[in-house]
């Protein structure tokens, strides 16, 4: 993309009015990927009210979800009255591996827990990112020291396409006051202490004094855990 362009974007704006400079100026492919959380959910909302149309909000529906997951994805279908397109895993892939490795062979070692994020997560994004320009992302910050160094418009090798991320350097406590002003609909689980949700076996509530990403897969090593959506 050209200089000015990204200078434009990244200049200090709200988050509507980054989300409609984007989905104005350019031409391919946007895509925002939702997981549910709250950062996902803020972004969700700069979308659909401002009915950006040309903004795919879409999930991966892994199959072991939080049932307050699928609450939060049902209420906000309802609320904005706007259908979020969902990818799932291939079926037959899927069905190999648990008949082969059973239902939760995640706990066993990493390169299980990888090879199941892969079939769930990875190449259904793979699908979802097909001839896009941009993804939209609500990574933060925050939440990982591995995301430090990203910037907020970046070019991503991975998928060969733009990756946006405009919620990098918000608060916590910014996210959740956005909103907790606005009435979005929100996973409650985030009020059990619940920060980084993902999928129900792999995720639990951190407990006072821990690091952000503690909830997610616990049983491994914490120097880097990362499900291989974000490189």
């Amino acid at each position: 993309m050209k200089t000015e362009f990204i200078k434009q974007l990244n200049q200090s704006k709200t988050i509507e009015e980054s989300l409609r400079f984007l989905a104005e100026n350019v031409s391919g492919k946007i895509v925002f990927s939702t997981s549910f959380g709250i950062e996902d959910q803020l972004i969700t909302d700069a979308v659909f009210t401002q009915n950006l149309n040309n903004i795919e909000v879409f999930t991966l529906d892994t199959g072991r979800l939080f049932q307050e997951t699928y609450s939060t994805w049902h209420k906000t279908e309802l609320q904005y009255n706007k259908h979020i397109k969902t990818y799932y895993p291939q079926a037959n892939t899927l069905e190999s591996f648990i008949n082969e490795k059973g239902i939760n062979p995640f706990y066993e070692s990493q390169e299980l827990r990888k090879q199941c994020c892969h079939i769930r997560k990875v190449e259904p994004l793979q699908g979802a990112l097909k001839g896009a320009a941009v993804w939209i992302t609500g990574l933060r910050a925050e939440h990982s020291p591995n995301r430090n160094t990203l910037e907020i418009l970046q070019w991503d090798e991975q998928y060969q396409l733009y990756k946006f991320n405009p919620l990098l350097h918000w608060t916590t406590e910014e996210v959740k006051q956005y909103v907790a002003q606005k009435g979005i609909p929100y996973n409650v689980l985030h009020d059990k202490g619940f920060i980084s949700i993902g999928c129900a076996p792999c995720t639990r509530a951190i407990k006072e004094g821990e690091d952000f990403r503690a909830g997610r897969w616990w049983w491994e090593d914490a120097s880097k855990k990362e499900c291989g959506l974000h490189r």
